[in-house]
């Protein structure tokens, strides 16, 4: 049975064995019973997944093609498949599971997303990302690609950079490099007064990243507060323990 590649999936499918045995030797440095694989595709990660020993394993699908042709090709992937997008599920499972993928490039950072939504449970995450969005996630302050996504994750994970995907390891390759990179989740976390808080800091001060701190985040602060040198500042300068500490100064 053949498969075809639809567009409005974003799908690229992997095919460098070599990749897919990297992939898998990095999601064992740490231990886990349970794994959802995010778009397995073609398989081509799958086949790794699936023989692991004494993993209870579900691989997250949306393409009717695909779905089909996974159960054909993988036998042992039947009843393991939830044949739906990964941003319609509730937590895969009850308790704690790691989250591995090549993940569709369109809905990447909506991937990340739930992820975060899903932290108490997930204490591990290996995903490939447009080398981009992969470089933006794991940047630190000070850097022009650092912004919302840095903060956001990096509040709750330690981020690791793994290493780069070329486009001829894909089917079709894509015109981009891709990363893969490794989402730990952090043992103490930083203190903020929520995350809605922190969403509503973050996204205010990198949605004016060229404006000072004071301009840009006027309407969240008592004047009183805003006088402070810290808001003399552009979002970028500021580390991610800061932007956690200015939560509890929000109105």
């Amino acid at each position: 049975m053949q498969y075809t590649l639809k567009k409005s999936l974003g799908q690229h499918f992997l095919k460098d064995e070599n990749i897919c045995k990297m992939i898998v030797a990095a999601l064992q440095e740490n231990p886990f019973e349970r794994l959802m694989e995010v778009g397995p595709g073609g398989g081509a990660l799958t086949k790794y997944l699936l023989p692991l020993k004494d993993i209870d394993f579900k691989a997250v699908e949306l393409d009717d093609e695909k779905v089909a042709y996974l159960e054909l090709t993988y036998p042992g992937i039947r009843g393991k498949i939830i044949h739906k997008s990964i941003l319609d599920i509730d937590a895969p499972f009850e308790g704690i599971f790691t989250v591995v993928g090549n993940f569709p490039y369109n809905i990447s950072s909506q991937i990340l997303f739930k992820v975060l939504e899903w932290k108490e449970q997930v204490p591990v995450m290996i995903g490939m990302f447009q080398k981009e969005v992969a470089q933006r996630i794991v940047s630190g302050p000070g850097s022009k690609v650092y912004g919302i996504l840095s903060v956001l994750v990096q509040t709750f994970y330690e981020v690791d950079y793994l290493f780069d995907v070329p486009p001829g390891s894909f089917n079709p390759p894509p015109k981009v490099m891709s990363g893969m990179i490794r989402l730990k989740r952090k043992v103490t976390s930083i203190p903020v007064k929520s995350e809605r808080s922190l969403f509503i800091l973050v996204k205010a001060a990198f949605n004016q990243r060229r404006k000072m701190l004071r301009n840009a985040l006027k309407s969240l602060f008592d004047e009183e507060v805003l006088k402070h040198e810290l808001f003399n500042k552009r979002a970028e300068q500021l580390s991610i323990e800061q932007f956690a500490a200015l939560t509890f100064q929000m109105r």
